[in-house]
């Protein structure tokens, strides 16, 4: 997907390095220099100095090819204002926005902003539903800064689908404390708990165990040699 960030602070910056880790095509826009040298540094040169709420500056942002616009900065005025342009001027199919004042919410969604949210998490759950590559997302900063409440879904060909929880090798301290499966009730799963693809966990986590956590549930199994 290429999708087009409006506001390079922390939120946009952490929405950004997350989703070019994943693959996609990211590009940044923001009104500060300092800003944007400092995306660059980090990230590659992903972030372009200008308005978002400039139709030519959008033009220029390859804007009329994106698959998803996010509008981050702090002035609800702007997001409103580069969301409209990206979906009527551009024809992006999908708008997100972020709304800092709650009471603007309805009027954010009164003219067709198709995702309003106050949180970057609740951004990134949006992505994960319209690009299915996404299996891990932050739910709960717990207060105990260093542990977070993840969600992990489990994709087709895991190495775990067909294990029991017991069976998996869990990074340290890792806890599955519940197991949401299609319409079923969420269950609280045990070491005898089969896990399926397709299945979604809830897991407590040392923050600095995720990517291990993520690769223990997701990475693929090795293929089956074939009989002679």
């Amino acid at each position: 997907m290429y999708i087009v960030i409006v506001g390079g602070g922390r939120a946009g910056h952490s929405l950004a390095k997350t989703l070019l880790e994943e693959g996609h095509e990211v590009l940044v826009v923001d009104k500060r220099d300092e800003v944007c040298e400092e995306i660059n540094e980090e990230l590659g040169s992903i972030c372009e100095v200008g308005d978002g709420c400039d139709a030519n500056v959008l033009l220029e942002a390859g804007v009329e090819r994106a698959d998803m616009f996010v509008a981050l900065t702090g002035s609800d005025e702007d997001n409103l204002v580069a969301c409209q342009l990206a979906k009527h001027r551009f024809s992006v199919p999908r708008t997100a926005a972020r709304v800092n004042n709650p009471s603007h919410e309805a009027l954010f969604k009164g003219l067709g902003i198709d995702i309003t949210v106050s949180s970057i998490n609740l951004v990134l759950e949006q992505i994960e539903h319209e690009v299915p590559t996404r299996f891990l997302t932050h739910l709960v900063t717990l207060d105990n800064a260093s542990l977070e409440i993840v969600q992990v879904k489990i994709p087709e060909g895991s190495v775990v689908a067909g294990n029991t929880v017991g069976q998996v090798d869990l990074p340290n301290g890792a806890l599955i404390t519940l197991l949401l499966r299609d319409n079923l009730p969420p269950q609280r799963p045990n070491g005898n708990t089969v896990l399926q693809a397709g299945d979604d966990v809830l897991v407590v986590i040392n923050r600095e165990c995720e990517e291990a956590l993520r690769l223990a549930l997701t990475q693929e199994a090795a293929p089956k040699a074939e009989a002679e």
